[in-house]
């Protein structure tokens, strides 16, 4: 249950549409579902604004595909993220329109309930194009991974890749690009100073993702890691080592219009 879904049921309420017998029966599992092995939060749409997304690794395929089929049922799209092969193709025998996203690890279960966007300029609608930037080509995965967090959660998205700092005309080149996003993705391992960089040229928030890409004294995305904790670039962020859906999905938050105006909000009284 989402706040655009939420909305439209609540107006069907007031206009006699819908029974407030069955509006209470749609709202029946709020705010989790337990399904013994999981607590399935159908109410975290309401309160972050996208609905809950499966991580795959650890759990059993068995596991999986029932958090799939139980979110399903009250979603338009299920993601799920870090899929290997073998869960994706499990995935696709069950829900045969599953579309995977290979290079991102991510896959995307079309849910039974009908995809709801706020209208543009609504409360939750994108503010702008968030830009996802990669040092290299084997940055890749996680820099698809962002991608198609972004993408999938709403915002309009484009990719710049293979601009690291290596070649730094590279991304010169492509500077009206950089300029014009709202948000970007900064995605690089080995050193990382691409992150610096962009946040030297541009005005708008940047999120770095240190990738594990590098030789040994990269120490497995340390060194990215601390690089970019450590930029002298004002406006840069910076999330866990390989972590593209993280990164995404703060891309997304961050280009959205509030869901909800101050004034609705309870003051606190000191």
């Amino acid at each position: 249950m989402d706040p655009e879904r939420l909305r439209i049921l609540l107006e069907q309420v007031s206009r006699g549409e819908v029974e407030v017998d069955a509006a209470m029966h749609t709202l029946r599992d709020l705010p989790f579902e337990d399904l013994g092995f999981a607590k399935l939060d159908h109410h975290r749409a309401l309160r972050g604004g996208a609905p809950e997304v499966v991580y795959c690794p650890g759990k059993s395929t068995v596991h999986i595909l029932a958090i799939l089929e139980r979110l399903r049922e009250r979603s338009g799209r299920v993601l799920a993220t870090r899929a290997s092969d073998e869960v994706m193709e499990a995935v696709r025998q069950r829900f045969p329109d599953t579309v995977c996203h290979e290079a991102a690890r991510i896959m995307v279960v079309p849910g039974l309930q009908e995809t709801v966007r706020p209208a543009p300029g609504a409360p939750g609608s994108p503010v702008g194009t968030v830009l996802v930037v990669s040092a290299g080509t084997a940055d890749v995965p996680v820099a698809e991974e962002a991608f198609v967090t972004v993408s999938e959660l709403g915002s309009p998205v484009e990719r710049l890749y293979d601009v690291g700092v290596a070649g730094l005309h590279r991304l010169l080149a492509r500077r009206e690009q950089l300029f014009a996003a709202n948000v970007l993705i900064v995605v690089a391992g080995m050193e990382g100073a691409l992150a610096s960089v962009v946040g030297g040229l541009v005005a708008r928030p940047v999120i770095s993702v240190p990738t594990s890409v590098g030789y040994g004294a990269s120490l497995g995305g340390i060194s990215a890691l601390l690089t970019m904790l450590n930029s002298c670039a004002s406006g840069v962020g910076v999330v866990n080592i390989d972590n593209g859906f993280g990164a995404g999905f703060l891309a997304h938050r961050i280009n959205q219009r509030p869901y909800f105006a101050d004034e609705l909000l309870p003051s606190v009284e000191e």
